[in-house]
């Protein structure tokens, strides 16, 4: 419209619904969808999923996907948090004294990339990115989603997080995190003032 040089378009729908457990606590589940039509359209105007490569929890993003790690001209996406407000800390009496709550959390996506805006397929797109050793850096999410899971504790002093994070698929890719030997695992921790 504004003559720009690509000519795409950008169709999503993102969909939010808290439900509340009674005494086991609340969930909270998020999904989105979303298409790029067009022909040619470069990477970097495609769908890349929200990554995160610091130690800060971000809850819209994926904590141990790396920056550009994925590319797709269609995805379905999915964010769950249960937090049990206490439901097994507070049977357990120092945890209880302490107000600690724990929380579990699930996220993914699911995604394709067509050939006609496939750089691997079109050698006259703009190419992904490579390492310094030469090798492929952005992926498209092939047969399987890529998925972390993870587990924390709320309420540390009474606006602390900090979540024990494991990157389920997509292991074998570049610049994985790894914790103590594991491939795939992290911690993030996250402050949050609530008034």
């Amino acid at each position: 419209m504004l003559g720009g040089e690509y000519d795409y378009q950008r169709l999503s729908l993102n969909i939010f619904k808290r439900f509340y457990l009674s005494i086991v606590g609340i969930t909270d589940v998020e999904v989105e969808g979303g298409k790029i039509f067009g022909t040619g359209v470069p990477y970097f105007l495609l769908d890349l999923p929200r990554a995160n490569q610091t130690y800060a929890y971000q809850k819209r993003s994926y904590n141990l996907m790396n920056f550009l790690e994925f590319a797709n001209d269609s995805y379905l996406s999915w964010k769950t948090e249960h937090f049990f407000n206490g439901f097994i800390f507070n049977k357990i009496p120092l945890l209880k004294r302490l107000k600690l709550r724990e929380v579990i959390s699930f996220k993914g996506v699911w995604g394709t990339l067509s050939d006609k805006n496939n750089p691997l397929k079109n050698p006259e797109l703009i190419q992904f990115i490579n390492n310094d050793e030469g090798r492929q850096q952005t992926f498209s999410l092939k047969s399987k989603p890529y998925m972390e899971a993870g587990a924390g504790i709320m309420n540390i002093l009474k606006f602390g997080r900090i979540d024990v994070m494991k990157r389920l698929t997509y292991l074998d890719n570049p610049n994985i995190p790894v914790l103590f030997g594991v491939k795939g695992l992290g911690i993030r921790a996250m402050v949050k003032f609530e008034f």
